[in-house]
């Protein structure tokens, strides 16, 4: 039998729903032994998101934005850190990070249209409809833009820290 190579993407960020999604990903659709690549991608807010009025009238000064900036920087590497560990603990597999700016949304449908991957494979923060409704789903827009097939996995309420 001939295993295909597959490259499998998954959109990590802090939440434990993203960690979920990328150890339910490794228990139940990466082949032991495969020559699966797991691409872990983290999208980093751009700079002028934070650079804008502070709610004050102010803009915040440059030693406030490279702090910032250097934070974003901190957090990008404990997320793909925590990511290559959870790898690393299912088994030998090709692991690759990508660390973009901008929009979540944005960019895992932009990164997915380059990558052709043969999945993309995202966590549900589990937003009820009003929450959903405020601040989006990131996920249902990656299900509605992207071409290649994307699963969403949702952690059980049993858990969720609620």
């Amino acid at each position: 039998m001939v295993v295909k190579e597959r490259k499998i993407l998954v959109a990590v960020d802090k939440s434990e729903d993203s960690m979920y999604a990328l150890s339910w990903c490794l228990k139940n659709v990466v082949y032991e032994n495969s020559k699966d690549t797991l691409v872990l991608l983290y999208s980093k807010p751009l700079r002028f998101s934070y650079t804008a009025l502070d709610g004050t009238g102010y803009l915040f000064s440059s030693d406030i934005v490279a702090t910032m900036e250097r934070y974003n920087n901190e957090l990008a590497d404990c997320i793909m850190a925590k990511g290559k560990k959870i790898c690393n603990d299912f088994g030998e597999i090709t692991v690759e990070t990508r660390v973009e700016n901008g929009d979540a949304r944005d960019v895992i449908c932009h990164v997915a249209q380059r990558l052709v991957p043969d999945v993309l494979v995202m966590g549900s923060h589990g937003y009820g409809l009003i929450k959903r409704a405020f601040l989006g789903s990131i996920s249902y827009h990656c299900t509605q833009n992207v071409k290649c097939p994307v699963l969403v996995v949702k952690r059980p309420k049993s858990s969720r820290n609620h």
